[in-house]
């Protein structure tokens, strides 16, 4: 490949490259892990591979810091699969096609895996560069963070010495998180039930909306494409004009804002101007209330000419499913009464699909407060139940306190100030990440997180900023040389 092999850090873009080549969706980490594994092997580091495919990596302290308390380096080596429409790639076997623009690495139609696979290259390039100097590291690197950190909740750490921890999965420089949300997935089933019916079909699909991280870009009112399409059918159900539903999808993962959603359905020839006139209707009044936030929303529309027999919805269940588009809550849910500007509960419905034996609908469920996450959840499921349908609960991950006495957050920041001169901004987030799991695991732990400028995460738009990227690493070498007196 060697696109990003001019570029500063040679060592740091040498293994993000050699990352982007190694194919990596959640859930599919076995190559990226044996690849850290082989790493780990040549190098002659201390490490082990779980059957959940995590890798943890440890060096030793360099000369001159054996006496300095162990720093955890962290991210996971998962990455969010999405491309633009038309591109041919296949995620679980194919390498990214990576791209220079200016100051920003990106890949050709599809996701890039800067989130969070530039930690992944940061690491390796400390671990291959002996003049770093550091205390005793312990890298950890897990699998699955981007469908509900599997990966972080199943890590055994009890062989860990460390208790600060370095955690580089944010996406902003100069801003350190040290508090996040924690959330859930809850996913809702309404068994699909099918009767024949003659008509011709309508293809529908709700397209360009930016869509985006659901923890990150929620605050920023964009539209769900889920969302939007069920308030076509809702209209198109109230407006009096007989339709049946044959196929429904929206949306690739939970935690991503779905950006198109798509629809088949089926009516008498003649009624088929009248329910196109109706649809372009009602989504040029959506396409007007977003005009700020997602201003090229459209709605395309086929109609087939020919009448066919299809497999569609009973009217009971069509009934259902619309309802549950439109009852369902989505979007934030309330705002933080302490910290100003903080999402503190929001919902995504990231996925819908209806298939042949089911219509399923998948969300991301967020709040800094537990009680207030539980609650958000149990609304979904009763609602869900009400219409005859289930609904279940998993990957639930706790919330990261913000701790008062941080010697980790002091010298980060101590650190940067002399480095750039100016204060870094301490925020916590709406998002979840993994420090709140591995603080349930590791005893008073104490932690940051933070990365380099990247835009567009969990788009085909993703970039990550070159010279953001430089900086950041050349931070964490200082971060990694600081010293206390014992």
């Amino acid at each position: 490949m060697n696109v990003l092999g001019e570029l500063e850090p040679k060592k740091v873009f040498q293994y993000f490259e050699e990352i982007c080549g190694i194919p990596h969706p959640s859930y599919k980490e076995k190559k990226i892990s044996d690849y850290l594994v082989k790493f780990a092997k040549e190098h002659g580091l201390e490490y082990e591979q779980d059957e959940w495919h995590n890798v943890i990596m440890i060096a030793p302290a360099t000369p001159g810091y054996e006496k300095e308390e162990p720093i955890i380096l962290q991210g996971h080596m998962d990455m969010v699969c999405e491309k633009e429409p038309g591109v041919e790639i296949d995620f679980e076997n194919d390498g990214l096609e990576l791209m220079i623009e200016g100051d920003y690495v990106t890949a050709k139609g599809t996701t890039l895996g800067g989130d969070d696979g530039i930690a992944v290259a940061y690491m390796l390039a400390i671990l291959d560069s002996p003049e770093v100097e550091h205390p005793r590291l312990e890298c950890i690197i897990t699998t699955s963070e981007e469908v509900g950190m599997d990966g972080a909740s199943n890590i055994d750490l009890s062989k860990l010495k460390g208790h600060k921890l370095l955690n580089l999965d944010s996406e902003m420089e100069g801003v350190m998180t040290v508090s996040c949300a924690g959330g859930n997935s809850t996913i809702g089933r309404l068994d699909a039930e099918y009767v024949q019916t003659e008509g011709v079909r309508l293809k529908l699909a709700v397209k360009g909306l930016k869509g985006g991280h659901s923890g990150v870009e929620i605050d920023k009112g964009r539209a769900n494409a889920n969302q939007v399409m069920g308030r076509l059918l809702l209209t198109l159900e109230r407006s009096g004009v007989c339709f049946e539903i044959a196929q429904l999808q929206g949306g690739a993962k939970q935690n991503a804002i779905p950006r198109e959603s798509y629809a088949t359905l089926v009516c008498a020839k003649e009624q088929a101007d009248q329910i196109c006139d109706c649809l372009r209707e009602t989504a040029a009044q959506i396409a007007q209330e977003y005009a700020t936030v997602d201003a090229d929303m459209r709605l395309e529309l086929e109609a087939e000419k020919e009448i066919a027999s299809t497999a569609v919805l009973t009217k009971e269940k069509a009934k259902a499913v619309i309802l549950l588009l439109n009852l369902l809550p989505g979007g934030i849910q309330s705002m933080s009464a302490h910290i100003e500007g903080l999402v503190e509960t929001s919902l995504n419905m990231g996925i819908m699909e209806l298939n042949e034996t089911e219509f399923r609908m998948e969300f991301a469920v967020r709040s800094s407060v537990i009680s207030a996450r539980d609650a958000l959840t149990e609304r979904v499921k009763s609602l869900i139940e009400y219409v005859g349908g289930s609904a279940q609960t998993a990957g639930v991950y706790p919330a990261w306190e913000y701790k008062q006495d941080s010697v980790m957050r002091e010298d980060a920041v101590r650190i940067y100030e002399q480095m750039y001169g100016k204060t870094p901004k301490i925020e916590a987030i709406h998002a979840g990440l993994e420090c709140g799991i591995l603080a349930g695991k590791i005893e008073g732990l104490d932690g940051i997180s933070i990365g380099p400028d990247m835009i567009g995460i969990h788009t085909f738009e993703e970039k990550l900023s070159i010279s953001s990227a430089k900086r950041v690493y050349e931070y964490v070498l200082e971060v990694l040389k600081c010293k206390h007196e014992v």
